[in-house]
């Protein structure tokens, strides 16, 4: 399995409009330098849909009852195609607490190789792990399991918090997240779901 083309190396520059059309800078900053803390970007095909909605709560819980989540301070952003207007009400119909950005020219995607699921017709759903240092720790994609990617941000944040350590290579659905075996199946609902956005990434 070729290793993505950004792990080690250090985070890509790119701004886009959050939910409010505020324009977000990527690396975040605060006081005028980037922050140092680890951060995780999550990418995902489709704002409302049942998969999705299911992937951006579990990372709002994590924010607020995780320990490692709460320990690492971890900041967690969502990007997806959609335009800020339902990028807005996605956020305040599930309360979510992290950014969520608009990507409708896919800005984020290019900069980060994010490519095609379900042979080229939605978005791959991918995660990022970015340390302190603003580099690519590891990658995770998983189209099809919804559930792996808060439980691979969590593996990676013990790692990046016990061992100060060593990327991890990147990962796609063929390959399990490190220290949990292979992925949980994807659930009938999930693969139903996927095909939904495939037919409306399609339509």
């Amino acid at each position: 399995m070729t290793p993505h083309p950004l792990i080690n190396k250090e985070a890509p520059y790119f701004t886009l409009p959050d939910a409010n059309g505020v324009v977000f800078q990527f690396p975040p900053e605060e006081g005028g330098h980037r922050v140092e803390k680890p951060i995780a970007v999550f990418f995902y095909p489709l704002s409302g849909s049942f998969g999705c909605t299911r992937e951006a709560c579990q990372f709002r819980d994590a924010l607020a009852e995780n320990e490692i989540f709460k320990h690492s301070n971890v900041q967690v952003i969502g990007i997806s195609g959609d335009p800020v207007a339902k990028q807005k009400a996605f956020v305040e119909k599930n309360h979510l607490s992290f950014p969520v950005l608009s990507d409708p020219e896919h800005v984020a995607y290019k900069a980060f190789s994010v490519g095609k699921s379900m042979f080229g017709l939605t978005d791959a759903r991918t995660t990022f792990i970015i340390d302190g240092k603003g580099v690519v720790r590891s990658v995770l994609s998983a189209s099809m399991n919804v559930n792996a990617h808060v439980k691979f941000v969590i593996k990676e944040l013990e790692k990046i918090q016990g061992s100060g350590g060593e990327s991890a290579v990147a990962r796609d659905e063929a390959a399990p997240v490190q220290g949990q075996g292979q992925e949980e199946p994807a659930s009938s609902a999930e693969r139903n779901e996927l095909g939904r956005v495939a037919n409306a990434v399609s339509a």
